[in-house]
């Protein structure tokens, strides 16, 4: 019997570890023809100082890319992986032009159109060279889950790929009848791919070579895509043989060490002589699975040299908070970590559209009880771009929002109320606190 032959679904406790919060209650609506808007205006005074947008117009492209004789493990052989990446980029744009929009699907099939604030295919402004920002969605999910990040960091000088990750996306995956078909290939692809994003751009022709910057480069992961960012910037995984068996559903003894060598690897696939790749400098990680089932290996976490930024809500129930917070104290490099306090998982994704609303397996992939979406996106805006800003450009004048007190809740201190974090108006830093090794790096 071949290596993961048997791998066909998850245990029952896998399951639920993954899917606590999707339970299905069948009805469904369907998406109006006309791109939805999700992003009404809002009073300026009420946004993070740096969720303002830039000063560059975003346009936005669509590329397929081709990594040639990856392992497919449904089919146990090497064969061309192919990959769709949304790309927000700084762009010259005629007056008029027309915004585009982003066409997606929910976990259950259902098509919506969300209106951009980017323009298709604008010409890049030819103005100077920016830094590439790689961004990857969770399991499931689709490369437009964080468009409102992408348009945002291309508003400021960076160009954005977000890639759709084959085999893991709400299209791909049968969320009711076969769930857990692409994780076994999310485990292995999610930090392969966002290696090979950059190596596309720096060697491969595309339409940015000649503008894009891929020494000096960003990374965002959300859930199984910060579980991919961990391992690229230098956290090995470390499966044990019972949670190779679950997460794979190994079900005969014999194949397991085969499985265990196969998952792993270090920094974008390597298994030997681990070398990360040096233009990584600054990684964002929403809500990164693994770290509650102690998948990295801690003494590869401690020599992560990658400034790192955790974003969590501290009731989350699918990566568990706990987890989270131990990949922050195992990470050896300048770190940071923003905590929604009462947010569960969902503190990445764009507000839910209103394909969503009709079953709690779609609508429960963006919802967030005590928190307004829109708020979560705004202030993610806020610290991504400073995390970049700071550690990716090198601009020192943006490190100080990340040099924070611990907790911005403004409570009087000996009856004096303290100001609100930098960057927010005041009154409006409340329910978050911080964390920080307060050290800050320049990119060399």
């Amino acid at each position: 019997m071949s290596m993961l032959q048997q791998v066909s679904a998850l245990s029952r406790f896998a399951r639920l570890l993954l899917c606590s919060s999707l339970v299905l209650m069948g009805a469904q609506v369907n998406a109006t023809d006309a791109p939805e808007q999700l992003y009404p205006a809002l009073t300026k005074e009420v946004l993070p100082e740096l969720a303002s947008r830039g000063a560059y117009g975003v346009g936005v492209r669509t590329l397929s890319v081709v990594n040639p004789q990856q392992f497919d493990p449904s089919t146990q052989q090497n064969k061309d992986r192919s990959l769709t990446l949304e790309v927000w980029y700084p762009a010259a744009l005629e007056s008029n032009a027309p915004l585009s929009s982003y066409e997606d699907e929910t976990r259950t099939g259902i098509k919506f159109s969300i209106q951009a604030n980017a323009v298709r295919d604008a010409k890049i402004n030819e103005g100077g060279t920016y830094p590439l920002v790689v961004m990857s969605h969770g399991y499931t999910g689709y490369r437009s889950i964080m468009f409102y990040l992408g348009e945002h960091l291309a508003s400021h000088g960076y160009i954005v790929a977000s890639i759709d990750h084959t085999d893991s996306t709400n299209a791909d995956v049968d969320m009711i009848n076969a769930p857990f078909s692409g994780f076994v290939s999310t485990l292995l692809n999610r930090s392969r791919d966002q290696q090979f994003v950059l190596a596309y751009f720096r060697s491969q022709a595309n339409f940015a070579n000649t503008f894009v910057d891929t020494q000096h480069a960003g990374l965002v992961g959300y859930s199984m895509g910060g579980f991919g960012a961990v391992n690229t910037i230098g956290g090995c995984y470390d499966f044990n043989a019972v949670n190779a068996a679950m997460f794979t559903g190994t079900s005969d003894p014999a194949l397991v060490p085969q499985v265990q060598q196969l998952l792993n690897s270090c920094a974008g696939g390597q298994y030997q002589d681990i070398k990360v790749d040096p233009s990584w400098k600054a990684m964002v990680a929403f809500a990164p699975w693994g770290g509650q089932h102690q998948l990295f290996k801690p003494e590869a976490m401690a020599k992560i040299t990658t400034p790192v930024l955790y974003i969590a809500g501290d009731l989350d129930d699918v990566s568990g908070y706990s987890g989270i917070q131990s990949l922050y104290e195992l990470t050896g490099s300048d770190k940071y970590m923003l905590t929604y306090h009462n947010a569960r998982h969902n503190v990445a994704p764009h507000p839910a559209p209103a394909a969503a609303s009709g079953s709690e397996m779609d609508l429960g992939h963006y919802y967030e009880p005590a928190w307004s979406s829109r708020t979560l996106n705004e202030i993610n805006k806020h610290f991504v771009l400073a995390m970049f800003d700071c550690h990716v450009k090198g601009l020192e004048e943006q490190c100080q929002f990340l040099d924070l007190p611990e907790n911005g809740d403004q409570r009087p201190v000996d009856g004096k109320v303290p100001p609100p974090w930098l960057g927010f108006d005041n009154r409006f830093s409340t329910g978050m606190s911080w964390q920080s090794s307060k050290a800050k790096n320049t990119p060399q």
